[in-house]
């Protein structure tokens, strides 16, 4: 929601308009170590605080955790634009790079999340996860980096990279020079 939010400069209930209800999760992207709201019809909640009682949900002392939500929401746009950047940043590199190998639409790169096209010369996009992920010697020796790189493999032809708040313009960096490496190594 919050990704979204920033992307179209909106505000949440824009979005969430026509919901019945809503839960944010303060982990995902606002970087709190964990929590989530739930927002909906009063009797929604309240069967939702019920059956969390139920199935044992609940926490004491949960005020730090509560402080930790709220400088996620007080940073939400900032963070959150700096990790739409660096995803944007990563796919104008894969883009650079013309490559035969993989591909990405800018046009679909409007948060954190890049979905990035494989084509021939990759057996799938799990080996491609796998030579992003190792470092092998020769990277070692011709980068002087150890760089590992975990992207998912979404599916048949399509891995997907996502940016987070520990995630940075560095590091972003790092990821696009080690996947020019995988690339090249490939078509060698």
């Amino acid at each position: 929601l919050m990704n979204a939010v920033v992307a179209q400069d909106v505000e949440p209930a824009r979005i969430t308009q026509h919901c019945d209800s809503v839960s944010l999760c303060f982990s995902k992207g606002l970087g709190a170590p964990a929590g989530a709201v739930l927002a909906g019809h009063r009797e929604f909640v309240a069967e939702a605080w019920r059956v969390r009682k139920l199935l044992g949900g609940g926490m004491r002392q949960a005020g730090v955790l509560a402080a930790a939500a709220r400088l996620g929401l007080e940073h939400a746009e900032a963070t959150l634009r700096r990790d739409h950047d660096n995803a944007r940043h990563f796919a104008e590199g894969i883009q650079e790079l013309n490559s035969p190998l993989c591909s990405v639409n800018l046009t679909t790169v409007e948060t954190n999340i890049v979905m990035v096209s494989i084509r021939g010369g990759w057996a799938s996009p799990a080996e491609l996860c796998e030579h992003l992920r190792a470092v092998s010697e020769e990277e070692l020796a011709e980068t002087g980096q150890a760089v590992s790189v975990l992207l998912f493999p979404w599916s048949a032809h399509t891995v997907r990279a996502v940016w987070h708040r520990d995630v940075s313009a560095r590091d972003t960096e790092l990821a696009k020079n080690k996947l020019e490496f995988v690339a090249r190594k490939c078509q060698e």
